[in-house]
């Protein structure tokens, strides 16, 4: 199934619900995390238990990719991610039953197992359904949903608690999982998908491991660097902004809400970011957004709290990480040809789960420690600084492609 070989209508409904799986899983990952504020009061239990239950859903999603995403090249996507929707609804409806720690961690992994199953499947395809010139917008665009999911979630979640408790947080995606599995098992193909081989250049058997060879181990590098420091401040933030800003005087309805404001900015910022990338300086593009990210972090380390002021700074910093989920794959389109495109998003997220794992009981350490909400944004400055960095060596990593399409 790729875009020579489906109509134009069912290829925009293809990517549609491509999109609404990332929806659903920006709803998924803040359900958690504006769920924990509340469940000292409901359950009893007290939000610094939670470090590892938001790091249960990375290990899930870190070993889905490991062990089941690659099985999308050889059976077809269709497989693996209908199937991992199922997994994903039955799951989440589970989460909504918990009242307990192991409980909510056991249903979170295998939450993430599905996920990790099917995303890396969600993005390859979308690669794959997207003409050529415009690969890198249409990826970005589908992966908009994560934002989008999350803002989804913080703006409604004070109405979906009132109707229903704060399992209603997770029967939302979980409804949502089943009916994006039925209609993504009727709009797309099964099989295996088409070799990408470009140049008459049949795809290896494992293309994975080109990526850790000269000459493309310098482009892989520099994207899972990025993808893994963005990834712990992706975590780190949204698993517990809700719960630190009403340590700064916020009610957390407010909370909820800014969290969804800023997953709204952060859609804005990666639209931008990606429309950069395609059109201007990749490089210097994401050095000036991780760079802003940084400053705006510190700024909030050294203001008193002020919702409006915080809000502002916290649309760039927090949504710029938001946008970093967008903007990264997009630049994949960009450092490798068409047959590793697939395999570098795959690996890369896989390895960014490193980071991604990392971030929530980083949180919990600092929480634990009491810091002040000031410092606890501030420290979010040093993944943002360090991408920057590292964003530099992007224009050397573009020439690598360069140099090996004017071999071929």
């Amino acid at each position: 199934m790729t875009a020579t070989t489906i109509s134009p209508g069912r290829r925009i409904a293809a990517l549609a619900l491509l999109a609404g799986v990332f929806v659903m899983e920006g709803f998924d990952i803040a359900a958690m995390a504006l769920a924990v504020p509340r469940l000292e009061g409901a359950l009893g239990l007290a939000p610094t238990s939670f470090g590892w239950v938001f790091s249960a859903l990375l290990i899930g999603l870190g070993a889905g990719g490991a062990l089941l995403a690659p099985l999308g090249d050889r059976y077809g996507r269709r497989l693996l991610i209908v199937g991992g929707c199922i997994g994903v609804a039955l799951a989440t409806l589970a989460t909504a039953t918990a009242s307990t720690i192991p409980e909510f961690l056991a249903w979170r992994l295998v939450t993430g197992f599905a996920l990790g199953a099917c995303l890396p499947n969600v993005s390859a395809l979308s690669a794959e359904l997207a003409p050529e010139k415009l690969r890198a917008t249409v990826m970005a665009v589908v992966s908009a949903g994560i934002p989008l999911g999350l803002a989804a979630a913080g703006i409604f979640a004070p109405e979906i608690i009132a109707a229903s408790g704060w399992q209603g947080l997770f029967v939302v995606p979980g409804i949502a999982a089943v009916l994006l599995a039925l209609g993504l098992w009727l709009v797309l193909e099964g099989g295996a998908p088409e070799a990408m081989g470009e140049a008459g250049k049949p795809a290896a058997k494992l293309p994975q491991l080109e990526l850790f060879r000269a000459p493309w181990v310098l482009p892989f590098a520099v994207f899972a660097a990025m993808l893994s420091l963005n990834a712990m401040n992706l975590y780190l933030l949204n698993s517990w902004m809700p719960t630190v800003l009403p340590g700064a005087g916020l009610s957390l309805d407010d909370a909820a809400r800014i969290s969804g404001v800023v997953q709204l900015a952060g859609l804005a910022i990666g639209v931008i970011a990606s429309l950069l990338i395609d059109r201007w300086k990749p490089g210097l593009s994401l050095v000036l957004m991780f760079g802003l990210m940084a400053v705006c972090f510190a700024a909030i380390g050294v203001i008193e709290p002020d919702p409006t002021n915080w809000t502002l700074l916290l649309m760039v910093g927090a949504g710029g990480a938001s946008a970093g989920g967008m903007a990264l794959p997009a630049l994949c389109a960009y450092l490798f040809p068409a047959r590793l495109l697939s395999s570098a998003i795959g690996l890369g997220v896989l390895v960014a789960r490193l980071g991604a794992i990392a971030g929530p009981p980083l949180g919990e350490a600092m929480l634990r420690a009491e810091v002040s909400p000031q410092l606890f944004f501030a420290a979010a400055a040093i993944p943002a600084a360090l991408c920057a960095v590292v964003a530099l060596a992007v224009p050397p990593a573009l020439g690598v492609k360069k140099r090996e399409e004017a071999k071929a």
